[in-house]
């Protein structure tokens, strides 16, 4: 679990956080023992986006591209990963912080969360988050949430596909659980396989996304797992994973 603890500042996205964030994906990320990373945070907001003192006319626009940069990097980095990564939010996510959401692979959320790429209210439109929030909702509805910067309820996010599930409260840190301890019940080494061929396929048309996975399917039978799975099957068994 990696917690975003700074609350007094909103859990911002600033350099630092960004560099800690990006460090702390990469720990241990080869180790067999590694199976799910949750993103969790301290305080009412989840995150409130980038630090926007760092987007001053005090820095120069060497200092504003390595921030968006890294922030991409990170963004990026999230569906590189070979475990699943599931975003856990209790508050508000607003610019990039929404963008965190919407970059990870799964995200269970409070009933009282809300989203927002409020951006354009203070004339800095969310552009970088639209990467990520316009591959996740339907387009109409991250140009509303992008043009206006009003937010998204918990349970409207849930509607539109931003979130996977909602709950209440006191219900978050269970249903989390209950999601990451199912994930550890399956083979790692398929589950990276799997992961890395949905973002691979996603962004292709049908016949090559269909190419693309026949192959995998193929090179999944030849994982040490994969027979493992198909025999323990077979036998009725419980299958002895070796990830």
């Amino acid at each position: 679990t990696i917690v975003l603890k700074n609350p007094r500042r909103r859990n911002a996205l600033s350099l630092p956080m960004l560099q800690s964030l990006r460090r702390d994906l990469l720990h241990d990320v080869q180790s067999r023992e590694l199976r799910v990373i949750v993103i969790a945070a301290e305080g009412p907001v989840f995150s409130s986006g980038h630090d926007l003192k760092e987007l001053s006319s005090e820095d120069d626009v060497k200092h504003h591209t390595q921030v968006f940069e890294l922030c991409a990097e990170v963004m990026t980095l999230i569906q590189k990963l070979p475990v699943p990564v599931i975003a856990k939010v209790n508050g508000l996510a607003t610019a990039a912080g929404c963008q965190l959401v919407a970059s990870c692979d799964i995200a269970v959320a409070s009933e009282k969360s809300q989203f927002a790429t409020p951006g354009v209210n203070i004339g800095l439109f969310c552009s970088t988050p639209a990467v990520a929030l316009g591959r996740s909702l339907p387009r109409k509805v991250a140009l509303e949430m992008l043009f206006t910067g009003e937010p998204l309820s918990a349970h409207e996010a849930l509607m539109h596909g931003l979130v996977s599930k909602v709950v209440p409260e006191d219900k978050l840190e269970e249903e989390t659980m209950k999601i990451s301890q199912k994930i550890c019940e399956s083979s790692k080494s398929v589950l990276a396989l799997g992961k890395a061929t949905f973002y691979r396929q996603i962004t292709q048309d049908l016949d090559t996304a269909y190419k693309i996975t026949t192959k995998v399917m193929v090179d999944n039978l030849t994982l040490r797992d994969g027979q493992e799975g198909i025999e323990a099957f077979v036998q009725k068994r419980k299958p002895v994973w070796s990830h």
